[in-house]
């Protein structure tokens, strides 16, 4: 079986998907759907595949398994709302709603249906972050304790990248990216034990023509398992993304940059010759991790089949799993309750960044309503 399947949304990201559906042996790309008609056409030209610029029409005229939204955050809860009702599947680009309450309108939506909603948390599916889990699962470190989060190089606000509805955002492109560093975090240690234990510090560390509120991020909460999680996002130029997950036996390194993982269940104290030992595991992990990424390049030179291509993207690893979920039945690897949770970090962080003016009273961005 393969899964008919279309995009709405013929921006920047579109192609990540357009490709990916067009590739992946689960699925068969019938068509591309953005109101913007030449756009579409251009689109639907280079895929060789049905144009459309009117959602509705689309959904009338093609009998469709799986939809890939694309879109503007502000449009995710309508446009999934309908091709949900239709009983057509659906994967949405993060973040999943501009709300919370949309997010859990979104999940009753699915539920209420039986229809398989999920959400493009693609990094979850990073070579790096499969492998820590495996490592995690089969109890490398033992029970998880704590998962911290240090996510530097991130966009400023008022860079242009992504379109101008991330302007509208309270965060702006910062906020838009947001949701990366907060769904790995949830991946790793769990989701919070509940929403009022959430707690979140903005700072701003420039000012901005736009008036956006923030560039700079903490948050912190215990999930639900008793696993203490933090993470910290900037606004810079230098990227630096790393994540140490600690057991009750050792800890994991996590370097999201170079793609590596380093295992630390030593007593590195012990004597001089640990502590050396403790450099000599760092460089270990970062040369395994280098060698695993040639290979991987080499195996999609060398093969330049679905499987090489898909373990490298972290995107056409979501698609393939999604799809194949979707055929087999089995739950989503992204589910909308991952997307929810993650909107409820972002408002936590925008609740944060509220900022009291001159009378005393609060400066409320309403987007962030």
């Amino acid at each position: 079986m393969t899964l008919e399947s279309a995009v709405v949304g013929g921006g920047t990201v579109s192609d990540f998907h357009l490709s990916g559906l067009e590739k992946c042996p689960a699925t068969n790309l019938v068509a591309i759907c953005d109101v913007d008609e030449s756009r579409a056409r251009k689109k639907a030209t280079e895929y060789d595949i049905s144009a459309y610029a009117d959602f509705e029409a689309m959904l009338a005229r093609e009998d469709l398994d799986w939809i890939h939204l694309c879109t503007p955050v502000q449009t995710h809860l309508e446009l999934a709302r309908m091709a949900i009702e239709d009983g057509i599947a659906v994967q949405i680009e993060k973040p999943v709603t501009t709300s919370v309450a949309e997010a859990e309108e979104l999940e009753k939506l699915a539920r209420e249906h039986d229809v398989p909603v999920s959400v493009v948390h693609n990094h979850n599916f990073d070579p790096a972050i499969r492998k820590a889990s495996k490592l995690i699962d089969a109890g490398a470190i033992g029970e998880v304790r704590s998962v911290d989060l240090l996510y530097s190089g991130e966009t400023y606000p008022d860079d242009v990248r992504r379109g101008a509805w991330a302007f509208d955002l309270p965060g702006g492109e910062f906020e838009e990216g947001l949701p990366h560093p907060i769904y790995l975090v949830l991946k790793l240690g769990g989701y919070p034990v509940e929403a009022g234990s959430i707690q979140s510090q903005t700072e701003r560390t420039r000012e901005y023509e736009q008036g956006f509120d923030y560039d700079s991020v903490t948050f912190q909460y215990t999930s639900d398992s008793g696993v203490l999680c933090s993470g910290t996002v900037l606004a810079s130029d230098v990227p630096h993304k790393a994540i140490r997950v600690h057991g009750e036996r050792g800890s994991l390194d996590i370097d999201i940059v170079s793609q590596s993982v380093t295992v630390l269940d030593k007593d590195y104290e012990a004597s001089p010759k640990a502590r050396a030992q403790a450099n000599i595991d760092h460089v270990l992990g970062r040369v395994q991790g280098t060698v695993e990424n040639v290979v991987a390049v080499a195996r999609r030179v060398l093969d330049d089949d679905w499987t090489a291509e898909r373990d490298l993207d972290s995107h056409y690893y979501q698609f393939d799993a999604d799809a194949r979920a979707i055929i087999r039945g089995d739950p989503m690897p992204v589910p909308v309750e991952e997307g929810t949770w993650t909107m409820r970090i972002m408002e936590s962080i925008r609740a944060a960044a509220l900022e009291p003016i001159d009378d005393g009273q609060l400066r409320v961005n309403t987007d962030s309503a």
